[in-house]
């Protein structure tokens, strides 16, 4: 049987009348980086909530490596770093880092110095001078040292300039390719398709879908720029026109491409350029009201 870094099953949790997780189901492997996507109040917060142990679900459960969330086996095998994060203002950035190590109970100092270097963080200041995006690397740092099987990350580059984003790509792949699982919850759509093959959306508590990014583009469909003397398309199978161009006309092809292609063939085309649906499109199709199916 095998044994999730990350298993989330039937989950639910009310609040009085509100239900803000409606029986989320989803699993994580390790050297996964799954992406958890969802609109403002969706339920992705609460649901890492539960994953760390922090809150109590209603129903269904939450194992971390096989160990119930909250336990203190599942705790010494997951970190975790928020959107917003509250530090202790009057201690330096190093005193801040040795605490949260000593939180978690394990911490690899030398890769510590190595993510201070690589975050350009200045470590002798106090928390309460850092700025936002400095104090969201204390947490990133703090959390990448820990070497924890399991990363739940909650909008973890809020704050952070682009240059600062790149090393944390670095940091998620390395952590990928070591074998750590990564469930990243983030409104940064471009980072997402970056850093996952594999992304779950949320809609009102519910799982919307779980899929491969490449199934969900092909379900999407491809979008082509035809240029030349091309006439109605509109009856091709798979084909919709999306738009028409000042020398062409600009369609959408699902399924096989073999009839749009044919058709083309015997029409005056001088150019046809394709371009795949951007993870940020695909989202849109779900929660603008016309899902993807």
């Amino acid at each position: 049987m095998t044994t999730f870094a990350l298993d989330i099953d039937d989950l639910v949790k009310d609040y009085g009348s509100t239900r803000a997780v409606d029986h989320v189901t989803l699993n994580l492997a390790a050297g996964e980086i799954l992406g958890f996507l969802g609109p403002n109040g969706a339920g992705k917060s609460t649901t890492l909530r539960l994953a760390l142990g922090l809150l109590r679900p209603t129903s269904g459960s939450v194992a971390v490596l096989g160990h119930p969330a909250g336990s203190d086996e599942a705790r010494a095998n997951v970190a975790y770093v928020a959107g917003d994060v509250s530090l202790w203002p009057q201690l330096t950035g190093e005193d801040t880092l040795t605490l949260l190590a000593a939180l978690h109970g394990s911490s690899d100092v030398a890769y510590t110095r190595e993510l201070i270097e690589r975050f350009e963080l200045d470590p002798r200041k106090r928390i309460r001078a850092y700025s936002k995006g400095n104090r969201q690397k204390v947490a990133l740092i703090g959390a990448f040292a820990t070497r924890a099987p399991v990363l739940l990350l909650d909008e973890p580059t809020s704050g952070l300039d682009p240059l600062m984003e790149r090393v944390f790509r670095e940091c998620m792949v390395e952590a990928r390719e070591r074998g750590q699982a990564v469930l990243l919850s983030s409104h940064m759509l471009s980072e997402v398709e970056h850093l996952c093959t594999r992304v779950a959306m949320i809609r009102s508590g519910q799982i919307v879908t779980v899929a491969e990014i490449a199934d969900l583009q092909s379900r999407i469909g491809v979008e082509f720029d035809v240029i030349g003397r091309v006439g109605d398309l509109s009856g091709v199978p798979g084909v919709s026109v999306v738009d028409t161009l000042p020398d062409g006309v600009r369609v959408r092809v699902t399924g096989a491409p073999s009839a749009f292609f044919a058709a083309l063939a015997s029409r005056d085309v001088t150019a046809v350029h394709g371009r795949e649906a951007s993870l940020e499109e695909i989202f849109l199709s779900f929660y603008d009201g016309a899902p993807a199916t």
